[in-house]
């Protein structure tokens, strides 16, 4: 894996004694921010800050990244969520477009993976379990009978260690996953970096090592909503997605083993299509999963980075195009959602279909599914993904 180089030992030491001569010396407490590097202009920056603690005392940080044009993306090492992503309308007002909460007692609260890292298996897994080399392995069943998003304490429930490369706008974000930890074999050796381009985008590296054969599925959960204003349901945005194919579910959304085609269904997102034009359609699929909760079968299967969907919104000329290296991508639109969750920063609360996700992955149930691409990692081979998120305006 890697390895990340740390900030220079004098901007530590100038950091260190620019502290001691501005002392307040009053005994108060005070949240702590830091700017961590800086580039060419000042707007062009990471800072971190305190968050908080978990209820287990864990120490939380959040990270800000920013680059030239304005965008800023906020990442806490909880779960290394996305808390806060500003883009520009189309007029030029940066509004932040992603779900999330004002605090770390709301995230660490039992809610819907806003932002979050997705591991060790992202999406679900029949039974909870599986088999490797004759040996079954039993996971939570935290999804009814089945496990989702890897079990009751995910990656999505643990404090990563965050580093930062000198002289980038990068977020590195580390963690050891134990043998055995929510019933998965081998200790896997995780790195995902956030890095925020100047052409607006925003790229989610992912590494994996282990040293006993798993499984491992790993993606990024945030939920958009590209008006900017969570009062609004994404029902309006045209998505768009590169497949002409996905995979049906049973009654407990887990896929059935077919690879259908989405021509003549509401599934079918090869063009433009406003994401509420058949979302009430009478459709089994949709009835299953109360609304599009489906895994998708991008056209391109190649390991190369490859386009996976689009997403707009007429109104605030919002553009977000997703690009990947996977082979599959859940399109989920908040159907779960049921108004008791509050907005960041608001007073209102967060409705049902008030953001989607689109969530580059291999496919759900691929341990049990011998048909779908294969999803286990060997010692000494090294699991590597990216998904990019560009953001424009039209």
């Amino acid at each position: 894996m890697k390895k990340i180089k740390h900030t220079v030992y004098f901007l530590c030491l100038f950091s260190f004694l620019f502290s001691l001569t501005n002392c307040k010396g009053d005994g108060k407490s005070e949240k702590t921010k830091e700017n961590v590097t800086t580039r060419e202009s000042e707007i062009d920056f990471l800072t971190k800050e305190d968050y908080g603690t978990t209820p287990e005392g864990e120490k939380v940080e959040q990270y800000t990244l920013t680059n030239k044009a304005g965008m800023e993306v906020k990442i806490i090492t909880y779960g290394g969520r996305i808390t806060s992503l500003k883009v520009p309308d189309k007029n030029g007002e940066f509004e932040n477009v992603i779900l999330g909460f004002d605090s770390i007692s709301q995230y660490t609260s039992d809610n819907p993976y806003f932002g979050a890292l997705i591991g060790r298996y992202g999406n679900r897994i029949a039974g909870g379990k599986f088999s490797l080399d004759g040996e079954e392995y039993q996971l939570p069943q935290n999804d009814g009978q089945n496990s989702l998003h890897g079990g009751d304490k995910g990656f999505d429930k643990v404090v990563w260690t965050a580093e930062v490369p000198a002289d980038s706008t990068s977020l590195v974000l580390t963690y050891k996953s134990k043998d055995g930890e929510m019933g998965y074999p081998g200790n896997l050796d995780v790195q995902v970096t956030y890095t925020l381009n100047e052409d607006n985008s925003l790229d989610v590296d992912y590494e994996a090592e282990t040293d006993k054969k798993t499984v491992v599925n790993l993606t990024q959960h945030s939920y958009f909503n590209l008006t900017g204003d969570f009062d609004n349901t994404i029902l309006d945005h045209e998505v768009v997605i590169n497949a002409d194919r996905f995979l049906p579910v049973d009654e407990t959304l887990i896929p059935t083993g077919e690879i259908r085609d989405v021509e003549g269904t509401p599934f079918d997102f090869t063009e433009a299509k406003i994401v509420g034009k058949e979302i009430e359609a009478e459709n089994e699929q949709l009835k299953l999963g109360l609304g599009y909760d489906h895994c998708w079968v991008l056209d391109d299967q190649s390991e190369d980075m490859h386009f996976a969907a689009s997403a707009y919104d007429p109104e605030s000329g919002r553009f977000m195009e997703v690009s990947t290296t996977e082979p599959g991508i859940q399109f989920y639109t908040g159907n779960f959602l049921d108004g008791t969750l509050p907005q960041q920063g608001g007073d209102g609360t967060y409705a049902k279909r008030s953001g989607f996700c689109l969530e580059t992955q291999h496919y759900p149930d691929s341990p049990n599914q011998e048909k779908f691409p294969a999803v286990v990692l060997n010692p000494g081979e090294q699991y590597s993904s990216k998904t990019t998120f560009k953001f424009s305006v039209k």
